[in-house]
């Protein structure tokens, strides 16, 4: 059979379509063979429909040299059949598939423009550190960077040029055809200045030169003034992104079993990858920023940055400066170099605009203008920044209410309010208080309290009857508080804070049903405590005194959350 690694490498880095077939009729194929035939890697059903419609397998019965023409997609293609044999051992029928206006004009130039480099070789050497030189597919047809890397053109020649230059951007050149100039690329831990070129034939791209420099600062003067200003860029640049790069949480870290909140968070998910902008409404406490984070980190933007900005905790007369950055000298104060503003930071990725409600009606005409151009300048700039990014917006305030009473732009509510995400509050999800209890407990606060807890059932329902004015982060808050304040594994009613212990004591429950067990509950909890401190803790004698058996004992003690030790 067919399967040799060596032989797939070789049949890659051929001009022509290739299709080999054994003596067991297993076929072969390269790239550029499923590219003439439109194949996908993946697809092998699609390989088996191409034979039989267009009878290869026929091509290749006979010993002599066979040329045919095909019709592929209105493409004419040439086809030529070879059989190679071995002392009749064995066999292997080989096609080339060849498109003379792509194939071959593309070959004769780019083997011309290797002759034109190899005569120039003394020139080219004297002017820059190397050259190399792909084809159409990105593949490395003429190196010339043995000095410079010390790697010798025998051992690359045929490979992509991506596997054996870091960071280059060659092979996106011969895809793309625009000219990169002067570029930083950093390459075997030195900082150098590549120019990538795209060569064009009839309006054809038939591969790319790549050419590295001298870093003779006297030479290139004017290059090292740009490779400083390019530094000076990426260190700002990095500087901003490292404080806020990455979204901290997914969709995984909302933590509920509500219906409501389920349909949203499926609904987050599926706008997720639409890039249309999404307004996040809820309560101070709700959860707002985690579904802003989720969002980011499970679109496909989620390697690209993800800037917050909070509009409410910036002074009005520095969030245009923030949003948008300044230019050198703009402004009394301003930083020499200038800032980069958030909108620039985020550009491939997300911003946050957290708070939206509370951003001034002057900030909001000129946000309206970058969400439908998407492009700005900055302050004391002249020239336009075109950026690319998503838009999320989050306030803990009705905005329709506010665009009623003429605080907020209509036309920006608009623009924003797209796909829209409304978070219940706490005390209209009082169904989730057990889950997000456990999960604050085991996760969020085990660096504060370092044994392990739970709630008891008793502590769960006095916690269901508080309405939650500051929603999961002040239940949050009230969980570490009850953790420290408890000296066993559970937290029961007395460790919560008084006004919500009371509610239990209240004239609020009205359910008679309900008040019986708790009664009930009650009196048990005070006998098995008055039985345990009677006997010293001793759990065995307990159980005797009060006429239970001791395993039924154990289990009360953990129903109710008793800590013998706080007895």
């Amino acid at each position: 059979m067919i399967n040799s690694d060596n032989l797939q490498k070789m049949i890659d880095s051929m001009f022509e379509g290739v299709l080999l077939i054994d003596h067991r009729n297993t076929p072969l194929v390269n790239r550029r063979f499923k590219r003439i035939f439109n194949i996908n890697d993946e697809d092998s059903k699609s390989l088996v429909k191409i034979l039989d419609k267009y009878d290869l397998l026929k091509l290749a019965s006979k010993k002599e040299i066979i040329e045919n023409e095909i019709d592929v997609n209105g493409k004419k293609i040439t086809v030529e059949a070879y059989r190679y044999c071995n002392m009749n051992l064995f066999k292997i029928d080989v096609l080339l598939f060849k498109e003379f206006r792509d194939i071959y004009e593309a070959k004769n130039e780019i083997e011309e423009l290797k002759v034109a480099l190899n005569s120039m070789k003394d020139v080219l050497d004297n002017a820059y550190q190397g050259f190399v030189l792909v084809n159409e597919e990105g593949l490395i047809i003429k190196w010339n960077y043995e000095k410079l890397f010390g790697i010798k053109e025998d051992d690359v020649l045929g490979k992509p040029v991506e596997d054996v230059i870091e960071n280059t951007r060659l092979h996106i050149v011969v895809k793309t055809g625009k000219k990169e100039l002067y570029d930083v690329q950093r390459i075997q831990g030195h900082d150098m200045i590549a120019s990538r070129t795209p060569i064009i034939k009839n309006g054809k791209i038939i591969g790319a030169v790549g050419t590295v420099l001298f870093k003779d600062i006297k030479e290139v003067t004017d290059l090292a003034k740009r490779l400083k200003a390019l530094e000076s860029t990426v260190d700002k640049y990095k500087s901003e992104i490292s404080k806020m790069y990455r979204a901290n949480y997914c969709f995984d870290d909302i933590i509920t079993q509500n219906e409501q909140m389920l349909e949203l968070i499926d609904i987050a998910k599926k706008a997720a990858n639409s890039g249309s902008t999404i307004l996040i409404e809820g309560e101070s406490g709700t959860g707002k920023e985690y579904f802003a984070h989720a969002i980011h980190e499970e679109s496909n933007r989620r390697l690209a940055p993800f800037i917050r900005i909070n509009c409410a905790a910036i002074p009005h007369e520095l969030l245009e400066s923030e949003l948008f950055g300044y230019e050198a000298g703009a402004f009394t104060g301003a930083k020499r170099e200038g800032k980069i503003g958030k909108l620039e930071l985020a550009n491939g990725g997300t911003i946050l605009l957290d708070e939206i409600s509370s951003m001034p009606m002057s900030m909001q005409a000129k946000l309206l203008r970058v969400l439908e151009e998407r492009e700005f300048e900055r302050i004391g700039g002249n020239t336009s920044i075109k950026i690319d990014l998503r838009d999320l917006a989050c306030t803990n305030e009705n905005i329709e209410d506010l665009v009623n009473k003429g605080t907020f732009r209509q036309d920006l509510f608009f623009r924003l309010n797209v796909v829209q995400i409304k978070i219940p509050p706490l005390r209209d999800r009082l169904d989730d208080i057990p889950c997000l209890c456990q999960d604050i407990l085991n996760n969020q606060i085990q660096n504060v309290v370092l044994t392990s807890k739970s709630v008891t059932d008793r502590a769960i329902f006095a916690l269901k009857l508080y309405d939650w004015p500051g929603n999961v982060r002040e239940l949050r808050n009230i969980l570490e508080r009850a953790a420290n304040m408890s000296i066993g594994n559970y937290i029961d009613v007395q460790h919560l804070p008084d006004f919500i212990s009371e509610k239990l004591h209240s004239d609020t429950i009205k359910s008679n049903a309900y008040s019986l067990k708790r009664k009930i509950a009650e009196t048990e909890v005070g006998a098995i405590v008055e039985a345990l401190r009677y006997c010293g803790g001793n759990r065995t004698e307990a159980a005797k005194i009060l006429g239970i058996h001791r395993t039924a004992l154990y289990k009360k003690l953990e129903n109710y959350g008793i800590d013998i030790k706080a007895i």
